[in-house]
């Protein structure tokens, strides 16, 4: 473990927040800093925020090449009858029998939120819902999430098989972010949709849902979702200046209340906290020591701009240090994440930053080995 000095100033206090909703969660993408939590452990029904996953699932069979956007798909005629009626929740307007691809159910499940989409998609790749929900719970299980379980693909009523934390919700929604940026703001940012015709022939557009667009500059995702047992709920993320903040509301009584909390939460996140840099994108920070290798250490940077979240106004008095389990043991791949930086600020949990190798460090050869061994032996090494 090693220790480098960051900076020092005055005490910070950390702004707070009086939300209405039960359920509540901010976090600063840039920092990993937890700005606001509450009951944020607690399982919860999905609603349509579990097509968030639904989503994910698909980014990632794109992004291994297993499927293809222009991948058509047909509507089943069992699958439209289940999904299509008044009582069938949030629809894109599919047809039985319609040949639909990929991209466009995606739109379908991102953008209006379409239960017929969500099952038409999962059908397709994994050939039944059930099996596609098993595919979900394997990702949510990659993803580190704690208190999340999914049934299905569009977060329908279960019978409590479904379930999800606000903070699992986050996750999921970082993990997309970071892992899909091209994916998330193709389908995510799309401000409406446009598919299917009335009785009267006419094309059928739908708005994206996000209570934050047109509301909270730099709005461009999540998900709502709403059932009779979940109330009104909503995940969703916003840019300002390159600080990316992720929220979660959950267990609102009304459309509108989901619209004025979802709204008041990001722009106090904004507002009441900011970010400062620490170092740049590729910035030394350290080393750290490496066993068996051809170099006895490896140098520790920034894979991205790396930033701490503070109150707003203040400059607090902090203290980072540099932390791994070491020796790390070679190979170390270039850029491999073997390390982090964790900041410690008075009045607030640590922030912990991700540091990878410099550059690649090989296992040491043969007579590397051997002299190694012997200079352990001697009480040299």
């Amino acid at each position: 473990m090693a220790m480098v000095a960051v900076a020092g100033s005055s005490h910070a206090q950390r702004p707070s927040y009086d939300g209405e909703a039960p359920i509540a969660y901010l976090v600063d993408m840039s920092s990993g800093a937890v700005l606001f939590a509450r009951n944020a452990e607690r399982r919860i029904p999905p609603a349509s925020m579990a097509k968030m996953m639904t989503a994910h699932v698909v980014f990632d069979l794109l992004d291994e090449g297993e499927i293809s956007l222009d991948q058509e798909c047909t509507v089943r005629p069992d699958t439209w009858r289940q999904w299509s009626g008044p009582s069938a929740g949030s629809t894109m307007f599919l047809s039985p029998g319609e040949q639909v691809s990929i991209e466009n159910l995606l739109y379908g499940v991102v953008t209006v939120s379409g239960n017929d989409a969500s099952v038409v998609l999962s059908e397709c790749i994994s050939g039944t819902e059930t099996a596609f929900a098993a595919l979900m719970n394997r990702k949510a299980e990659e993803l580190g999430l704690e208190s999340s379980n999914f049934g299905n693909s569009t977060g329908w009523p279960d019978e409590g098989e479904s379930y999800v934390s606000a903070r699992d919700l986050a996750r999921i929604a970082v993990a997309t972010i970071r892992r899909y940026p091209e994916y998330y703001s193709q389908f995510y940012g799309r401000r409406e949709f446009t598919w299917g015709e009335t009785m009267g022939g006419q094309p059928i557009t739908q708005p994206n849902r996000n209570p934050l667009m047109g509301n909270v500059n730099g709005a461009d995702g999540l998900k709502t979702g709403h059932t009779e047992e979940a109330g009104f709920g909503f995940t969703g993320s916003a840019v300002q200046d390159g600080r990316r903040l992720v929220m979660v509301v959950a267990g609102l009584d009304s459309y509108n209340q989901r619209i004025g909390e979802s709204t008041r939460f990001m722009e106090w996140g904004f507002n009441a906290w900011q970010s400062r840099r620490l170092v740049a994108s590729g910035g030394r920070i350290g080393s750290a020591q490496v066993q068996g290798g051809s170099a006895g250490e490896v140098g520790l940077v920034a894979p991205r701009d790396l930033a701490i979240t503070v109150p707003a106004g203040l400059v607090s008095e902090r203290e980072a240090k540099i932390v791994y389990e070491g020796p790390i043991r070679a190979p170390i791949a270039e850029g491999q994440h073997i390390a982090d930086l964790v900041v410690e600020t008075p009045g607030m949990p640590a922030q912990r930053l991700p540091l990878v190798a410099e550059e690649a460090v090989g296992e040491r050869g043969f007579f590397g080995r051997a002299w190694a061994g012997l200079m352990s032996l001697l009480g040299l090494g």
